[in-house]
């Protein structure tokens, strides 16, 4: 009979195992997405959760009080049931858990999670931590009640559960260890295969990296490129191993001609990683600025990161005319681009003079900002010397649309709305706001900052509050940098009652529902990740 009932003891847990296990992988799905933004880095994810406008804690917290509440008084009014009260006081951990997971589900991340083979990897490793974790804490709640033998403890036993929550993003961060277990040799093997790949192949590669402007300048190339070759170019913007391995690995290389890697980094000797993988004939680099200073630490050391795809190059490299300067001892053979004058930017585009080979065409592109002509300019230069002529060049840049999340303008009820929500750079920041008062109109900006400054962060901001000044309403969203923003918009001499701090986004476009008319131009300028 003892043997009979351990055993039911046993497939108990094992029912109750696997319903929190489900139960807790569903109620995860937020909470995996800020991790694959956090680029899988579980110490990123545990900042991201303690900050006090995501309120995951808190959030969690309620869940767990609100099982544990309900949980008892069911318990308790089934307590003529014996052992089995605590059983049906489960009941009550469903309901609110789907409800739980109905509001997640409604409280949408800026950058949607992507189900990408390894991020249903880790919902699988996540269900098995909280299916054995969840087993161990059943068994052990059975075992104390059998130990100390109080009847009323034996009834509320199943209520202790409700901690479970509480240890939800914990259990997130141990699977997250314990899939790159497979994760890290998976994607080196990956990256292996890659390498091989473009070793064995003929194809061009054409290598673009810089501060900024790299998408921009990929896709422009990429467009002019396709008047005359078969092109492939790394997607979006994907610049990293596993980016451009995914490109290659994903493609017949024989299907083309030239492969156009964007390449990004944060550290020295992250483009030197990429080269090694795709060795460049031609190389890019576009603008130079202090981004990303928090891991470089320094401007030198992202010059010295960028300039090592010139080491890498076998042929030819291009180089923006503003960053010249920092490559006067480039090791491979370069042009400084100097094809691109007479430059126009308006609210309906720019217009500018490009001159290739003695030849002059003036050019209209439905992109915004004088910058664009730059970026045009420095693409053209490459694909002119691969043979593809200046009128056809002309043609593509005029047939240019905008890139997403990049100046990308769209119209609404008589409103333009520019969405330059990829936009994290100093410089790119000072052209947005050029293009935006290049409108007739009121103009609005929706801003949370300009983060991953380093120390020059708060002097940065401030400056570039300073540049605030003038619009007809500023939305500071967010607690990360909108004091020093709000100090140089101040000091400046913009007016307070102009100026609008509001805790996210869907609150600032809340507050635009009752501002906007007819005429009005809003530039939604670095709408940052959720990890910030």
């Amino acid at each position: 009979m003892g043997i009979f009932i351990s055993v039911g003891k046993i497939t108990e847990c094992v029912i109750i195992a696997l319903a929190f296990g489900v139960l807790l992988t569903l109620s995860s799905k937020k909470l995996l997405g800020a991790l694959q933004g956090c680029n899988y880095r579980s110490d990123k994810l545990m900042r991201w959760a303690a900050k006090r406008s995501n309120m995951s804690f808190e959030r969690l917290l309620l869940l767990g009080m609100l099982c544990l509440l309900s949980s008892a008084i069911v318990s308790l009014c089934f307590s003529f049931a014996g052992e089995w009260a605590a059983v049906i006081g489960l009941a009550p951990f469903i309901v609110f858990f789907v409800v739980y997971i109905y509001a997640d589900g409604k409280i949408a991340l800026r950058v949607p999670a992507v189900r990408t083979k390894r991020f249903k990897r880790l919902q699988g490793v996540l269900f098995v931590v909280c299916t054995v974790f969840s087993y161990f804490a059943a068994t052990l709640l059975n075992y104390a009640a059998a130990q100390w033998g109080a009847q009323l403890f034996n009834v509320l036993r199943y209520c202790a559960l409700a901690f479970l929550p509480l240890l939800l993003i914990p259990l997130i961060c141990l699977s997250n260890e314990l899939a790159k277990i497979y994760e890290v040799p998976h994607n080196r093997t990956y990256i292996e295969k890659a390498t091989k790949k473009l070793a064995s192949s003929d194809i061009t590669v054409v290598g673009i990296t810089g501060s900024y402007g790299k998408t921009s300048t990929k896709n422009i190339l990429t467009a002019m490129l396709q008047k005359k070759y078969r092109v492939l170019s790394t997607p979006r913007s994907h610049n990293t191993p596993i980016g451009i391995a995914l490109a290659v690995n994903a493609n017949d290389l024989k299907d083309y001609d030239i492969f156009i890697a964007e390449m990004g980094a944060r550290h020295v000797g992250d483009i030197a990683e990429l080269c090694a993988i795709c060795p460049p004939d031609y190389s890019v680099i576009t603008g130079i600025c202090a981004q990303h200073l928090k891991t470089f630490e320094s401007l030198e050391n992202i010059v010295k990161a960028k300039g090592e795809i010139l080491s890498a190059t076998r042929k030819k490299a291009y180089i923006a005319a503003d960053s010249s300067e920092y490559f006067a001892n480039c090791p491979c053979p370069f042009e400084v681009c100097s094809c691109v004058s007479d430059v126009v930017a308006e609210s309906s585009g720019t217009t500018f003079t490009l001159t290739l080979g003695g030849e002059s065409v003036r050019v209209k592109t439905r992109l915004l900002g004088a910058h664009c002509a730059y970026n045009i300019g420095l693409a053209a230069q490459l694909a002119y010397d691969l043979g593809v002529s200046i009128a056809d060049i002309a043609a593509a840049a005029e047939g240019l649309g905008f890139v997403e999340h990049r100046l990308q303008l769209t119209k609404a009820n008589g409103i333009n709305i520019i969405d330059d929500g990829y936009n994290a750079n100093v410089k790119g920041a000072r052209a947005a706001l050029e293009v935006l008062r290049t409108f007739e109109g009121r103009k609005i900006i929706v801003t949370p900052g300009i983060v991953e400054l380093g120390i020059l962060e708060e002097d940065e901001n401030r400056q570039f509050g300073e540049l605030l000044s003038g619009l007809d309403l500023v939305i500071l969203v967010g607690d990360t940098l909108v004091t020093p923003v709000k100090e140089g918009y101040l000091s400046a001499g913009g007016p307070p009652e102009k100026l609008i701090v509001r805790e996210t986004l869907k609150d600032a476009q809340r507050e635009l529902k009752n501002y906007l008319s007819k005429g009005d131009t809003v530039l939604f300028l670095n709408d940052l990740p959720d990890i910030y």
